[in-house]
């Protein structure tokens, strides 16, 4: 911010909320953070929308190989950051290779779904804006311990439990969840 003479009066912002707190995450220290076990997957919620006044939320998501979400769309922004690994993203039906270093936006409300399509597991930083994929991750998800923690297989019956609750909670987060891709 300027002083300097006919300089444009600044917009006006509202002032600090002293009652917000600053938000520092360390995924592979604290044991506070919510680890999740979904699809195979563990996604670990950084920053929630609780943190950011429902702004946005970032996830940590630790995708073995094979794991990944299935084909799915939303009414948010979703950005991924690939930390590591290689995955195969299908945005609008068509596939794309992301390896380490790459970052990429997918737009409200478009299909997409991704998949590890390498022998090591994959690492992406996912940043949905506005917040609630880190609600219905945590009414769906199974805890466990840890980042890197694959999440109990699931039988059967517990697997029809998981697609069941999913199913009837898309709706409220803005989900729609699509059918499996065929080659």
């Amino acid at each position: 911010m300027t002083d300097e003479p006919n300089q444009p009066a600044p917009a006006s912002i509202p002032p600090d909320d002293p009652t917000r707190t600053l938000t520092v995450a360390r995924p592979d220290e604290d044991d506070q953070l919510p680890h999740l076990g979904l699809v195979g997957d563990t996604y670990t919620i950084l920053v929630s929308g609780a943190d950011t006044n429902g702004a946005y939320t970032l996830i940590d998501m630790h995708v073995p190989p094979g794991g990944g979400p299935p084909p799915h769309r939303h009414d948010f922004e979703e950005m991924f950051s690939i930390l590591e690994g290689e995955v195969e993203m299908t945005f609008r039906g068509e596939k794309r290779r992301l390896s380490a270093g790459e970052s990429v936006n997918v737009p409200s409300n478009s299909p997409h779904g991704f998949h590890n399509v390498s022998d090591h597991p994959a690492r992406l930083l996912c940043m949905c804006t506005p917040a609630g994929q880190d609600e219905f991750f945590t009414l769906v998800g199974q805890p466990v311990k840890t980042r890197t923690e694959a999440p109990p297989p699931l039988d059967a019956a517990a697997q029809g439990a998981f697609i069941a609750k999913v199913q009837e909670l898309a709706p409220r987060f803005r989900t729609v969840l699509l059918p499996p891709e065929t080659d």
